[in-house]
């Protein structure tokens, strides 16, 4: 059992002062989007021992079995399979997907094969890793995830009042997945989307105060067009679900979701990759051709993972990931003794997410704060009792 150190990485959508507040530190002014907890090693936390910080990927390199536990190893390889971290969103993210595994593979094959440093801005797939995610709320969250069903977005357009806009997605009227990838690539392949997206985010600013669908929608265009003037990314996003999640809801975002968090402070949990496809919202590389290959546009409406009840404080969010497991266990509601630490068998990440907590393995104690985290060992058997929540980040194998 060792506390545990994450990397914070200073994306432009972050936060200034989330990520401060919820660690406990003095904020700097400048963003703090995501701290990682993990053994990435573009940003692998530190393990706090006697001789001062060691990388978690550096032990685990040492031990595999060891660290992550063996029946990871013969699934996965000799890493840690899930990447674990803290978000903190003032502002939209990118329109973004993850590849599959076989995807995933392919095209790290072909950038390596094309010479493509992995640390190039140019470089989608960084990693041959695949990366579904899944995301819980430390409060309020707002994102876009999946596609709206076409009929009903079409019929939003409508009531937006911009007939330009509206007849761009006329074939989502009476259409379905082939129409909304049509209207899709054509939204983000627009040569000159400026003045289109100002009209749209002024139409959707008069009516942002709409109650209902209409409403919502407008606020969603209003938003994303105050940060992204021109960017057709902004139209495209239109036809995506708009989800709230209020606290310790969480989504499950599996390959080739297309989704676009829009503000909030959350645990995620993530298959331990880097790739990412953008379609729009960013500065960043986009590769429209390979987001539209490999996006899944199937509509529907998108919902809170199920949560299951598997002990007295203790709370699995399930997902079909097999790369990782989120689990909360309620120490509030644990007995006074205190209550076991779920998926033995697995290295676990252990983050305290609200109050105060003590973690005790082998008659020794190890308190965390809100924002701070440990690593267990597989078959190190520990007990966390105290106030608050804590979050713990397994492989899908537990």
């Amino acid at each position: 059992m060792k506390r545990l150190v994450g990397r914070i990485q200073p994306y432009a959508w972050g936060s200034t002062t989330a990520l401060p507040q919820f660690l406990g530190t003095e904020p700097t002014d400048d963003p703090q989007a995501e701290l990682w907890l993990g053994a990435h090693p573009l940003a692998p936390a530190g393990l706090v021992t006697d001789e001062g910080e060691q990388p978690l990927d550096a032990a685990i390199a040492a031990d595999p079995a060891g660290w992550v536990g063996a029946a990871s190893v013969d699934r996965f390889g000799p890493r840690l399979p899930y990447l674990m971290k803290v978000l903190a969103a003032a502002r939209p993210l990118s329109l973004q997907a993850h590849p599959d595994r076989a995807q995933a593979e392919d095209g790290f094959a072909r950038e390596e094969a094309a010479r493509i440093p992995r640390d190039a801005p140019e470089r989608t797939y960084r990693d041959n890793w695949p990366k579904p995610e899944a995301l819980c709320a430390l409060g309020d969250f707002e994102a876009l995830c999946g596609f709206r069903e076409p009929a009903a977005t079409y019929q939003l357009f409508t009531a937006l009042g911009v007939p330009a806009a509206t007849d761009l997605v006329s074939p989502l009227q009476s259409g379905g997945a082939a129409e909304l990838e049509q209207v899709f690539g054509t939204l983000l392949r627009m040569p000159d989307a400026r003045s289109l997206v100002i009209a749209v985010a002024r139409a959707a600013s008069v009516l942002a105060s709409e109650p209902g669908p209409v409403g919502r929608f407008a606020r969603t265009a209003a938003e994303i067009g105050s940060y992204n003037p021109g960017d057709p990314g902004v139209l495209a996003a239109l036809l995506m679900n708009r989800v709230s999640l209020h606290k310790y809801e969480a989504l499950y975002l599996p390959a080739g979701n297309l989704h676009a968090y829009l503000r909030g402070l959350g645990v995620e949990i993530m298959a331990n990759s880097d790739n990412v496809l953008r379609g729009g919202l960013t500065g960043k590389h986009i590769d429209i051709d390979e987001l539209l290959r490999l996006l899944d546009f199937t509509p529907g409406p998108v919902g809170p993972v199920p949560i299951e009840q598997v002990s007295e404080a203790v709370y699995r969010y399930r997902t079909q990931a097999p790369e990782f497991a989120l689990w909360r266990v309620d120490v509030d509601h644990a007995p006074s003794d205190g209550t076991a630490v779920p998926a033995h068998g697995s290295g676990r990440v252990v983050l305290c997410g609200d109050g105060s907590v003590t973690l005790r393995s082998a008659g020794v104690d190890l308190g965390l704060g809100r924002g701070q985290s440990a690593y267990l060992l597989p078959e190190e058997a520990a007990v966390v009792r105290g106030a608050g929540a804590v979050f713990v980040g397994a492989s899908g194998l537990s």
